[in-house]
């Protein structure tokens, strides 16, 4: 059974930076991509940032180009997620979502197989 589960969640004041990890265990196959989601308050969930298994392509929201960066640890089995520079607007819960089939879509949602619980992120002075 896959499970995907975030941390490195918190508090931060605007400017500052933080660093979410999902550690990825119980797949047997390969994968194709993992994706990082956030859900504001009363807003729909948006992607932020997704990477390919096989040639790491990696895609970002255009609210986040320049500020986050993604990666992967393959020998860990860990996907993270670099935020710098983060602003109010960037509160939200943060998903990883992960995707076994091709897709050239990042962002639909209904093609990721499993999620993480989420973490939460809160920036405030």
């Amino acid at each position: 059974q896959v499970q995907l589960v975030e941390s490195g969640g918190g508090l931060v004041q605007p400017g500052g930076s933080l660093r979410l990890s999902c550690a990825a265990s119980g797949f047997a196959s390969g994968y194709y991509a993992v994706a990082w989601f956030r859900q504001a308050p009363g807003k729909r969930r948006e992607g932020v940032s997704c990477i390919t298994n096989s040639d790491g392509r990696i895609f970002y929201g255009d609210s986040v180009k320049g500020r986050f960066t993604i990666s992967r640890d393959d020998a860990k089995n860990t996907v993270y997620l670099q935020m710098n520079s983060l602003e109010p607007e960037s509160t939200a819960i943060y998903y990883c979502a992960m995707r076994t089939y091709h897709s050239d879509y990042p962002w639909l949602e209904y093609e990721y197989d499993y999620w993480g619980q989420g973490t939460q992120v809160a920036v405030s002075s």
